[in-house]
């Protein structure tokens, strides 16, 4: 076993603890550590991402649950368009899309480095969401009001997101439960994670006829980071989430940078 892979298993594990710790963002490294530490093709490690993804969303998701923090007529309003546009763009789009896309000067633009680049972007995105305080994120119990077609459009622009780059999207859901639904923060936040578990789960399932899955090593790499999870909600106990997430957000900012770098010099 080589360094790039014991680090890689090591990030495995550190995507848990930070989904532990602050409740969302770490499944956007899941991507980079499959690419860049497992040498894994990117349509491949997207697919990846999502059963990662889904399996870490569904454990945070049945802990709410037991709390009794997630509000399930909204999850369904919302995961309906989502589920369909993620199962939709894993099985028909990213298949769809040709090897080589276009060339700038002398720049092949491939189907994997464009992945990258849109998942780099996502990640810029994701980063200012982390590192912007949110002073409106108030907890008061509002009666919850629907915008039923924005959350059908919402839900199914975070599919096709979530299919693309095999990242969670809480940063586009919780803001969209808070200002659609009127949902109060912990809530919302609780209720993303239900949505993200099963629009990941059934987006993976899109790919199971496409591409050759490694279960031995999915598996190995889910359970580290579902033992990470664990490890940061107890550290959570001592730690405070607020500061954890604006440092973990620049340090994403960097990633982001970092791939768009990495992509445009191959």
């Amino acid at each position: 076993m080589d360094f790039n892979t014991i680090l890689g298993y090591f990030g495995a594990l550190i995507i848990g603890v930070v989904l532990g710790l602050i409740g969302g963002g770490g499944s956007i490294l899941t991507v980079p550590i499959l690419v860049y530490l497992f040498y894994i093709n990117p349509v491949t490690a997207t697919a990846y991402s999502l059963f990662v993804v889904g399996f870490s969303a569904l454990i945070g998701a049945l802990k709410n649950i037991k709390k009794g923090l997630v509000d399930f007529r909204t999850a369904f309003v919302f995961a309906t368009p989502a589920l369909i546009a993620v199962y939709a763009t894993r099985k028909y789009l990213v298949p769809a899309v040709p090897n080589e896309l276009f060339t700038i000067a002398d720049f092949l633009v491939t189907k994997n480095i464009a992945i990258m680049m849109f998942f780099a972007i996502i990640m810029l995105l994701a980063s200012v969401s982390m590192i912007r305080n949110n002073k409106n994120e108030l907890d008061s119990e509002e009666p919850i009001k629907y915008n039923y077609p924005l959350i059908v459009v919402e839900g199914a622009v975070v599919g096709v997101l979530t299919g693309i780059v095999g990242a969670g999207g809480g940063f586009l859901i919780i803001p969209a439960l808070v200002l659609l639904a009127k949902l109060p923060m912990k809530k919302a936040v609780a209720t993303s994670l239900l949505i993200i578990a099963i629009k990941s789960l059934i987006g993976f399932i899109g790919d199971v006829e496409n591409l050759e899955i490694d279960w031995v090593f999915l598996f190995v790499f889910t359970a580290l980071s579902v033992l990470g999870i664990f490890i940061g909600t107890y550290l959570s106990n001592f730690i405070p989430g607020n500061k954890l997430k604006k440092g973990f957000g620049w340090f994403v900012l960097f990633m982001g940078i970092y791939i768009i770098y990495k992509e445009l010099n191959h």
